[in-house]
Order: structure tokens, then sequence, then C-alpha cells
């Protein structure tokens, strides 16, 4: 907000200035300039977060079947755990117009973890995160995750938050549903889109949401964890 300030030297000064003095309200400093919304967690705070990897995996991941290297850490702080990687297209689960073997050659009609009805998760409408199954290099059940723990997801400068929702092939990750990714602009096309990388999951610890289906409640929470994850609490 900027101030504007006058000397007057004389009352004769004065009086010539009075009417130059009679500003409206935004140029007298009453009335403030627009600001950010400052319940509003931007990428760039998030990533600031997750600069510096403090490793919890006993090893690397690959980020697809066919790479050479295994080149992904997974990494902790005291609230969360994240990993950088690519986003492949997870369309598993309720069969729709998007998700089924049509559309994607690999398609399942289940996931590791179902909707309050007991049925698969729909991967076109829910936006969730593939984390890889329990194995000696990382279970995420130890760092207090499950199906339903709150992510946010940070490409570019879009964050958005959903939850864990499938689990995937123990030594690949870097893997979110079809929803996930349009949310975040990426092509959600099972068999072409993607990201090649350039995306940050950040898993929230202890923060499973019921149920698991209901975006409303993952958006909520994850922006509230957000907001403590990078201090505005």
């Amino acid at each position: 907000m900027r101030t504007r300030m006058l000397a007057l030297t004389s009352a004769v000064c004065g009086a010539a200035l009075l009417g130059a003095a009679a500003l409206p309200a935004s140029a007298s400093g009453s009335a403030q300039e627009p600001e950010a919304d400052a319940g509003v967690v931007t990428a760039a705070e998030l990533l600031a977060e997750v600069r510096a990897c403090s490793r919890i995996s006993k090893g690397r991941y690959r980020t697809d079947s066919g790479s050479a290297k295994a080149t992904v850490p997974v990494c902790g702080t005291r609230d969360a755990v994240f990993w950088k990687a690519d986003m492949d297209i997870d369309c598993d689960g309720r069969k729709t117009r998007a998700c089924n073997r049509k559309t994607d050659p690999y398609f399942l009609p289940e996931t590791a973890f179902q909707s309050s009805r007991g049925e698969p998760l729909d991967s076109a409408a829910l936006p969730h995160v593939v984390v890889p199954g329990p194995s000696k290099v990382w279970d995420y059940r130890r760092s207090g995750l499950t199906g339903g723990s709150v992510v946010a997801v940070v490409y570019r400068d879009r964050v958005r938050y959903g939850v864990i929702g499938d689990t995937g092939p123990t030594g690949i990750i870097g893997e979110a549903s079809y929803a996930m990714a349009k949310a975040l602009g990426i092509d959600p096309d099972p068999s072409t889109g993607g990201a090649e990388s350039g995306v940050t999951y950040i898993a929230f610890k202890n923060s499973r949401i019921s149920p698991i289906e209901s975006r409303a409640r993952a958006q909520s929470r994850g922006a509230a964890l957000a907001r403590e994850f990078v201090g505005r609490s």
C-alpha cells in the first residue's frame, strides 16, 4: 500500500494546496491495493518445502518398466512423504467412457482401495495417486499412509489435491488417475498422455479422509494441510 506525504512550509502554502490535498481515498492511503488470497498455497511455496530430500526409501524407483536406471527416491519430512517423478495415467477401476479396455489396453476393473460402497474407484472422476506396492525398498504403510490419505500434486504452477487411491508395481513410481492428470492440465489419455517429468507428489501422513471418493473433502483437507506444511497455520 502506498502512502502520500505532503510537506507544508507555511499557512499560505497550505491554503494554496488545499484543493490538491483533497485526494480520493485510494490515493490518500485509506484503501489497500488487492492482495493474493492468503488462504491459497502456491506451487512455489510447496516446492520450496521439498527442495532437499531426506531419503526414507532403502533404494530408488524407476519411472517406467523400461527405464534403464532407478533414479527416484522417496523422501520424508515430519509431516509428509514426497517424490519427484513423471506421471503415467492410471485408468483402472470403474469402467467409464474414458477408462475401459478400448481406451486403455492395460485397463483393470479394480483398484487397491474401494469406495464407501465397496466398489472400485472411478479414475475418470476422482483425482488420486498411485503408490508402489509394499516392498523392501519402501512400504507406504510404515509412513503413515493408506488408501484415502490426502496428497498434493504439483505440476508447473498448478497444485491439485486428491487421495491415495491405488497401488502399482513395487519397482515403479510416478502415476496418477485420469482425473488428476486432467485437473493439472496434463494430457489424461491412458495410452498417449502423461508427463515425462516435473511432477511432485506430496502425501500427508495420517491424513485419511472418508469417504475416499469425496473430492470436496480431499480439497478442503488438502488445502488446510498444505497451509500447515508451508508454515501458515
